[in-house]
């Protein structure tokens, strides 16, 4: 029987046989990089968003594939096919924004995963988990630690911890990069990169996503 739940476990069953993460695979297919993103597979309001059928069948084609193989991960037989091998590497890439965009509505979904048009995409020297996106610097604000250019790759649904270097976006739409001071259900304390600026505190309620800072171009 198809059910919202095996399908999406199908394409992340597809994408593992090949040795692909789910951005992987959808950038494989000529997909947008987020199509399969965790994000993506519920609507705003909760409710179950299913990949189109022109996805699967880019996505079939892309690892030269069959429909009765998908529905066999569907249904769970998922026994490696015998000719399955990894496919070629391709060059990681990660969607791109300005700081000054970032700030703008509409290019991230409430859990502070990349949506909407308007991102670049970059290439990374380095494999990057599914969700990931790059936030580049500009102006001399975030001195002496990332400077104007600096690319700042974010992973929205990594653990965060006390010390870690993170970007943070606030309901009134200023985003920027500080240190996580302290994090408790009524307010986040962050440290400036600039050790002139004191610690800065925010009210829970001000916060609309913090994410993790994984990797930075410097």
């Amino acid at each position: 029987m198809l059910s919202h739940e095996r399908v999406w476990a199908a394409i992340d069953a597809l994408a593992a046989r090949y040795s692909l993460s789910a951005s992987g695979l959808a950038k494989r297919a000529g997909l947008d990089s987020t199509a399969f993103n965790k994000s993506k597979r519920q609507s705003a309001d909760g409710r179950p968003r299913w990949p189109s059928t022109e996805s699967l069948a880019k996505i079939i084609e892309a690892t030269n594939s069959s429909l009765d193989e998908f529905f066999s991960l569907i249904e769970g037989k998922s026994s490696p096919r015998p000719d399955a091998r990894p496919l070629p590497t391709q060059a990681s890439t990660v969607p791109l924004i300005g700081f000054a965009q970032a700030g703008a509505g509409g290019f991230f979904d409430d859990a502070g995963f990349p949506a909407g048009q308007g991102w670049d995409l970059i290439e990374l020297p380095a494999t990057a988990a599914d969700g990931s996106y790059a936030l580049q610097v500009q102006g001399d604000s975030m001195l002496p630690l990332y400077r104007h250019g600096d690319m700042l790759v974010v992973q929205p649904n990594a653990a965060v911890r006390k010390g870690d270097r993170v970007v943070v976006k606030t309901i009134s739409g200023e985003v920027m990069a500080k240190v996580l001071e302290r994090r408790t259900a009524a307010a986040v304390d962050l440290v400036s990169l600039n050790p002139d600026h004191p610690v800065r505190r925010l009210a829970a309620g001000e916060v609309e996503w913090l994410a993790r800072i994984v990797w930075a171009s410097q």
